[in-house]
């Protein structure tokens, strides 16, 4: 058996914390449920990251569409910063507090994944960026892990079940395993270009068998024209300096008149990486960096009940929306009932009002699209 919730089991409120189930008893014992507002905030950024991607949106929504609750909060794909609240959400505590847990997780790991990929992507300068992490996740949540890698910026994914999810078509080359198997690099390549549909590029790994300078000149020979990327995937035992081995290649390739095959980088990759392989590479498969990217921290604050701002220690109370200036950039969180500058303008829409759904979900390519937007307005920070 696979050790799974279903969706049953999260929208009946099964994926909880137990002190939730508690709560809920105590309260309706104390006849103390109230009308809330609550805002999901992060006050801190895993390191290095100094903005986020946000993203679980269209996820926490198929939760929050069933309740009788409102919500307010900025569209997927958006760009945030500490301290900044991406979502509200207001009704009585008791429909919707015990759903906490699940909320959290979904926007935690997918706007964690979702921020990795847009820093890989801002990374590789316009060059494309593979998700290859399917294999380094539960498979369950590969198309989860995947849909959010592409939206934060990722070219395509390497996962059948994902791209079917995207609407469009995977990504990906050849394994060492039939390479291995066919026995011989470039027969591998051979069969690869006689069997394979046209429209997929003829890429191939070159670090099965023999010296890789050798076996792309090999394949290179062998497919000529057709051949489209050759990929280096060199076990970090045998990589050194990863950059002069691809120098190598590409000056051997070039010189035979070669230049339009790409050097095509994997194994170990992520935004730091990118930026030192620049200098020579032309697109890049990210798996683990992405798949296993760290989970953004989010919380679910109290800041206001029955009208009146409350919040914890260390949290700042009542309801609050986030405006920018498009002009200039600058960006401010404000109490809703205080008036704004007219320069500025809203980032949060509004999505539900008393359990009627407002919000349409973008497509993929759309909030991937926005995105890339806003990439540009950004810089890596912690490298």
């Amino acid at each position: 058996m696979f050790h799974l919730a279903s969706a049953e089991d999260i929208l009946s409120g099964q994926v909880t914390d137990v002190y939730f189930e508690r709560t809920r008893h105590m309260l309706t014992e104390l006849g103390k449920d109230a009308h809330v507002a609550v805002e999901f905030i992060l006050k801190k950024f895993p390191r290095p990251n100094n903005w986020g991607i946000f993203a679980g949106l269209e996820e926490a929504m198929t939760i929050l569409k069933r309740l009788p609750v409102s919500v307010d909060g900025l569209p997927e794909g958006s760009l945030f910063f500490e301290d900044e609240p991406v979502l509200t959400i207001e009704g009585r505590y008791l429909d919707f507090g015990p759903y906490e847990t699940a909320l959290l997780g979904l926007l935690s790991q997918a706007t964690g994944v979702a921020t990795r990929a847009a820093r890989c992507k801002k990374a590789a300068a316009g060059r494309p960026v593979i998700s290859f992490g399917a294999r380094r996740m539960h498979p369950a949540i590969a198309p989860m892990i995947e849909r959010n890698a592409f939206i934060g910026g990722c070219d395509g994914v390497a996962s059948v079940a994902a791209a079917q999810l995207l609407n469009i078509k995977p990504s990906g080359t050849t394994p060492h395993a039939f390479i291995l198997l066919v026995g011989d690099t470039v027969a591998a390549a051979q069969a690869f270009d006689q069997h394979i549909e046209p429209e997929v590029p003829r890429a191939i790994l070159i670090d099965t068998f023999n010296d890789e300078k050798f076996e792309a000149l090999r394949v290179a020979e062998a497919l000529g024209e057709h051949l489209a990327y050759i990929r280096l995937d060199t076990p970090s035992n045998r990589r050194g300096d990863f950059v002069s081995l691809a120098r190598e290649i590409r000056w051997e390739l070039d010189l035979r008149g070669y230049n339009h095959v790409k050097i095509f980088l994997s194994g170990g990759i992520d935004e730091e990486k990118i930026l030192q392989y620049n200098v020579i590479a032309d697109a890049y498969g990210v798996g683990t960096a992405i798949s296993n990217a760290p989970v953004m921290d989010f919380a679910m604050d109290i800041v206001e009940i029955d009208g009146k701002p409350i919040a914890k220690r260390g949290k700042k109370s009542g309801r609050k929306h986030l405006w920018h200036n498009r002009k200039t950039g600058e960006r401010i969180v404000q109490p809703v009932a205080h008036e704004i500058n007219g320069d500025m303008e809203p980032l949060f829409v509004q999505m539900m009002r008393a359990g009627k759904l407002l919000y349409k979900p973008q497509p993929p390519t759309e909030i991937r699209k926005y995105v890339l937007q806003q990439l540009e307005r950004v810089e890596l920070s912690g490298i």
